[in-house]
């Protein structure tokens, strides 16, 4: 399904679903253009000024139009509560749980994404506002907070683990951003003062993509899909999917590192 409508490669678990949808939107697309294509080109010979001199104000009779017209929206509305709706409702229905998932919190802002780990304790740190560095510490992590001593945070750089439940929660620090990855299918607002949960299962890691790809620089991308501001066109991010025990080795090195005290204070 994926090659005959051009979308990235799948490396997502619910993806098939998404793709599945897509398809017959398009079949059902492609049928309504030639439909109503043919339709205006018969119009256009059959009612030709040659043909009709003078014009005929009585109009068409026939309700053919209107049968056409009522079967287009029963097949929209079987799209949207057959199948759109279904598969919302199932997706929102499905989340996992914070025990049997890794969390993540991504907070967007002009013009970069802030990734957030809780760390072996499974605990998110205590945030402060006073303590907002825009170099040092975008997320003003409370460092004296014994749930962040080993709390992990990355710059536009999300690490996450194949074959795992992963829930992103969203924000933002400023006005609306859009956190899209095309090849997990995902997409999503972040709001400002809102936390926005979304879901998925990567299946495919960085490493296998590039071999699949034959692109030995792929990388999944983090696209902001709202248009943000002047520098929009350089939020990007980059999501790096690996084996569990690669990412659990990344996470622990990162833990310790961040949580060593600096020594020039």
């Amino acid at each position: 399904m994926t090659e005959w409508l051009g979308l990235p490669a799948l490396a997502a678990t619910h993806g098939g679903q998404i793709d599945s949808l897509l398809g017959w939107i398009h079949v059902f697309m492609l049928i309504l253009f030639v439909g109503w294509g043919s339709f205006i080109a018969y119009i256009l010979v059959r009612f030709h000024k040659s043909r009709h001199p003078v014009a005929d104000y009585t109009g068409m009779k026939s309700h053919n139009s209107t049968y056409v017209e009522i079967g287009v929206a029963v097949v929209e509305a079987i799209l949207l509560i057959g199948f759109a709706i279904p598969m919302w409702a199932a997706r929102v229905g499905s989340m996992p749980s914070a025990s049997e998932a890794l969390v993540v919190q991504v907070t967007g802002e002009q013009f970069a994404w802030n990734v957030h780990y809780a760390g072996a304790d499974g605990k998110f740190g205590r945030t402060d506002i006073t303590k907002i560095d825009a170099q040092e510490n975008p997320l003003g992590l409370d460092r004296d907070d014994p749930n962040a001593k080993d709390d992990v945070t990355s710059l536009n750089q999300l690490f996450l683990p194949v074959n795992k439940p992963i829930i992103v929660r969203l924000r933002s620090k400023d006005v609306i951003h859009s956190f899209g990855v095309p090849e997990f299918r995902v997409k999503q607002d972040a709001i400002p003062g809102f936390t926005i949960p979304i879901w998925f299962v990567p299946n495919v890691t960085t490493a296998e993509m590039r071999t699949r790809t034959g692109n030995p620089e792929f990388q999944y991308e983090i696209a902001c899909a709202q248009l943000c501001g002047l520098g929009h066109y350089r939020m990007r991010g980059f999501v790096i999917v690996q084996p569990a025990d690669e990412f659990q080795k990344w996470l622990d090195e990162k833990s310790k590192e961040q949580s060593a005290p600096d020594p020039f204070k």
